[in-house]
């Protein structure tokens, strides 16, 4: 595992950014503000997902959001999603109420930098708070001294946490620990004679 010093998904984002995992796996679209070139939604074992503040679940598949694509197809750069995050509200602020995505998009478009934010609405937070935060997007606190290790999943691990502490199906956990090792067995069979032919 890798200890993140601030934010969880700002370490994921920028491993990815790096090419040292392929994207983050969020709910939240966090993950895109502080840099990730992609992110994966939906990602469960069930495959479905409780409503909030009701006994109901709804049916979910994953999702792959690309940030290239998203900025492009937005006609924005970075700095200016990380504002529509700020007015319609993220991890660290309120947003603004009122306010959704088309209408951020909107006003960003009119804006050149942060400062022009404050013109064209009221945050709830100060906008010294408000220009932290974006900071905290655009240039996240991370640790770049990390080393990623590939090791067999641990099953009776791996069980202990999913299905004792966290109630998930003992079935379906141990079938998705049989297809993730034959995925690693697979992935480092294939490295492992490459490094041997070509090393």
């Amino acid at each position: 595992y890798v200890d993140a010093k601030h934010d969880g998904e700002a370490q994921a984002a920028y491993m990815a950014a790096k090419g040292d995992v392929w994207a983050t796996a969020s709910q939240d679209y966090d993950s895109l503000l502080f840099g990730s070139p992609r992110l994966v939604r939906n990602l469960t074992i069930s495959g479905r997902r409780k409503l909030p503040g009701r006994d109901e679940y709804i049916k979910i598949m994953p999702e792959i959001i690309e940030l290239d694509k998203v900025l492009s197809s937005l006609g924005i750069d970075r700095r200016k999603l990380i504002m529509i995050g700020l007015l319609v509200g993220t991890d660290f602020n309120e947003g603004v109420k009122g306010i959704g995505p088309k209408t951020a998009l909107g006003i960003v478009k009119k804006v050149d930098d942060i400062d022009d934010l404050f013109k064209y609405t009221r945050f709830k937070e100060s906008p010294e708070i408000i220009k932290e935060v974006f900071k905290l997007f655009e240039s996240p606190d991370v640790n770049k001294e990390y080393k990623l290790e590939w090791k067999r999943p641990n099953r009776e691990k791996i069980i202990e946490f999913l299905c004792d502490e966290h109630d998930f199906s003992r079935e379906r956990v141990e079938k998705a620990i049989s297809r993730m090792e034959k995925a690693y067995d697979k992935f480092f069979a294939v490295k492992g004679l490459d490094a041997w032919l070509f090393g």
